[in-house]
């Protein structure tokens, strides 16, 4: 009997392997179950059609939301910061006193997560948002801010004068460092002052295929200095993920929601010319003349150029060529050119 059995099992294996027969234990009983297969199933990888204009992130549909520049607070108080992670660029620029402040431009980040602490707006940071076509969103201005979005009729949501409806106070969190919103309030409150929700003509950058090698010099690890101490910024790239973290002060910068470290597939430092303009530290940032740039990807280095011509949004070059993005978060980090480009970062 036992002899009968073996022969049997060697007669019924081989089918299973064919995906013809599979045999299924029911306690002591053994049942053949027809059509059934023991092989793993083939499991395609999802195909898109369409990308992120301003990420290359492949997408389902195409992306055509108009965008939004939110103004995030960098003070030490204020982090660490919510949504930054959702953001598709991030700016790092100067404000007055040697603080830095975050301009996020979202368009293509999930609707509900939380974003901020939000804060005030300079005349810089509107030009920058407005150069992706962006709704700026603020809590407050300065006067010379305050004078342009008023006397140019500027799209704005601020949480001051205009759309206090679409932001909330985290009790948590001491003002004015408790100042959230995020993408779906924003947008209810762009479509409440009557202002486009569609925009198919947001610039866009070129980027490289994810296999791409890139080019440029070996560097791990590079850090910005914009002015103060306390607001040295680092990145290092990791070759597991191919992602750039982001340090603040030799520490992680995560975010407060998610507890996960900020990364970036792209990090420029880019020098531009600043201008004190009076006794409190304003500042004037020329953001149109061009100057020298630095640009990360994959754990490489790109000396080159940024430009901006009437209409656009800043540009990368080399040998007067763009610099192709890898798909992914930017992070673009302003410095002054004094006292000089080289000054504001050293790398590893």
């Amino acid at each position: 009997m036992l002899l009968l059995l073996l022969l049997s099992s060697l007669m019924i294996i081989p089918a299973c392997g064919q995906g013809k027969t599979a045999i299924m234990g029911n306690g002591n009983e053994i049942q053949e179950v027809p059509g059934a297969s023991l092989e793993e199933p083939i499991v395609e990888e999802p195909t898109y059609a369409y990308r992120a204009p301003l990420t290359g992130l492949p997408t389902e549909e195409p992306i055509t939301r108009k965008p939004l520049a939110v103004m995030i607070n960098n003070a030490p108080a204020a982090r660490p910061q919510s949504g930054l992670g959702q953001a598709d660029i991030v700016y790092e620029v100067l404000a007055e006193g040697g603080v830095t402040r975050l301009i996020a431009i979202y368009q293509s980040g999930d609707e509900t997560t939380r974003i901020g602490p939000v804060r005030s707006i300079r005349p810089y940071m509107i030009d920058l948002g407005e150069s992706y076509h962006g709704v700026l969103v603020h809590a407050g201005a300065s006067n010379d801010a305050y004078a342009i979005l008023q006397q140019q009729r500027k799209e704005d949501l601020d949480e001051i004068s205009n759309a206090g409806a679409y932001f909330w106070r985290d009790k948590s969190r001491k003002a004015p460092h408790n100042l959230y919103t995020n993408i779906e309030k924003l947008l209810e409150g762009a479509a409440k002052r009557k202002y486009a929700i569609e925009d198919e003509d947001v610039p866009t950058y070129t980027f490289r295929d994810e296999e791409d090698p890139g080019e440029g010099t070996p560097v791990q690890k590079v850090e910005v200095k914009f002015q103060l101490d306390n607001y040295r910024v680092g990145y290092e790239y990791d070759s597991a993920i191919r992602l750039y973290k982001r340090s603040i002060n030799d520490a992680p910068h995560n975010d407060l929601d998610t507890g996960s470290q900020l990364t970036a597939a792209n990090v420029v430092i880019m020098g531009a010319d600043h201008k004190v303009l009076d006794e409190v530290g304003r500042l004037s940032v020329n953001l149109e003349m061009g100057g020298e740039a630095v640009i990360f990807q994959r754990g490489q280095m790109i000396r080159g150029q940024w430009i901006r011509k009437s209409g656009d949004i800043i540009r990368f070059v080399k040998d007067n060529v763009e610099i192709p993005l890898y798909p992914g978060i930017t992070y673009v980090n302003i410095v002054p050119n004094e006292p000089g480009f080289e000054t504001r970062f050293t790398v590893e």
